[in-house]
C-alpha cells in the first residue's frame, strides 16, 4: 500500500510539473521568451529551483540594438553567434536572408570578427565574407560554366543574350541582381515565364541539384 501511494504521488507530481511547464511555455511565447522571477515564483517554483546563470558575452555597445523595445544584438553580431550553432547551409541562408532584406553590413560583420579571437565562428564567417567580397563572375565565364553543366548532364543548350519583355534574360547575373530585381521577375511570371535563380556558388557546389531542378522544370513545361 505504501509503495502504491508513493507511486501515485509521484505520477501526480509529474503531471503537475508538466502542466506548469506548458503554462510557462505559453506565457514565455507571449513575452518573447522572457519570464520574470516573480512569474516563476507565482507558478509554484521555489527560489532553489529557479537558479540564475550569468553569461558574459562581451557584447559591445555597437553590437546592441532594440526591436519593439526589446534589447537584441545587431544583425552582424547575431550572424556571428549563429555561426557557432548553425551548419554551413543554415549559415549561408541566414546571410542571404540578411542580404535580401538589406540588413547585411559587411563592414560590421568584419568588425565583429576582428573582436572574436578564438571563436569557432571565425572560420565560417570569414569564408562567407571572402565569397561576398570576391569579384562577380564575368558574363562569358558564368555562361561557359552553365553551358558545360548542360553538356555534362545532357540538358538542352542554353540560349544567351535573349530579350524577353524588353529585358535581357541570361545566366550571367550575380546574386545581388537576383535578389533585388523583383519587378522584372514579377512581370515575367505574369506573362507565363518561369524565372530560376542560379548563382555561381550553386553551380560550383551543387551542379547535380541544379541540373535536376532544370530537368524537372523542362519536363513540367512539356506536359503543361
Amino acid at each position: 500500500m505504501g509503495t502504491q501511494l508513493a507511486a501515485r504521488g509521484g505520477r501526480e507530481r509529474r503531471r503537475a510539473a508538466a502542466k506548469r511547464e506548458r503554462e510557462l511555455a505559453k506565457l514565455a511565447a507571449r513575452q518573447h521568451g522572457v519570464l520574470s522571477r516573480r512569474q516563476l515564483v507565482a507558478s509554484g517554483l521555489g527560489p532553489r529551483t529557479i537558479g540564475i546563470v550569468v553569461h558574459e558575452g562581451g557584447i559591445r555597445p555597437e553590437e546592441r540594438t532594440a526591436v519593439a523595445g526589446i534589447p537584441v544584438t545587431s544583425v552582424a553580431r547575431t550572424l556571428f553567434d549563429l555561426a557557432e550553432v548553425f551548419d554551413e547551409r543554415q549559415l549561408e541562408r541566414a546571410f542571404e536572408e540578411a542580404d535580401r532584406l538589406g540588413l547585411l553590413k559587411m563592414r560590421a560583420v568584419e568588425e565583429v570578427c576582428a573582436r572574436g579571437h578564438g571563436r569557432r565562428a571565425l572560420q565560417p564567417v570569414r569564408r562567407l565574407i571572402e565569397e561576398a567580397r570576391a569579384p562577380a563572375w564575368t558574363r562569358s565565364a558564368l555562361e561557359d560554366r552553365f553551358q558545360a553543366l548542360c553538356r555534362e548532364y545532357r540538358l538542352p543548350p542554353a540560349q544567351t543574350n535573349v530579350s524577353v519583355l524588353g529585358h535581357e534574360v541570361d545566366v550571367h547575373h550575380h546574386r545581388a541582381a537576383f535578389e533585388h530585381d523583383r519587378a522584372r521577375d514579377a512581370a515575367m511570371h505574369a506573362a507565363g515565364y518561369r524565372v530560376i535563380r542560379i548563382t555561381h556558388r550553386r553551380l560550383e557546389r551543387k551542379p547535380e541539384q541544379v541540373a535536376i531542378e532544370i530537368r524537372q522544370l523542362l519536363a513540367a513545361e512539356r506536359f503543361a
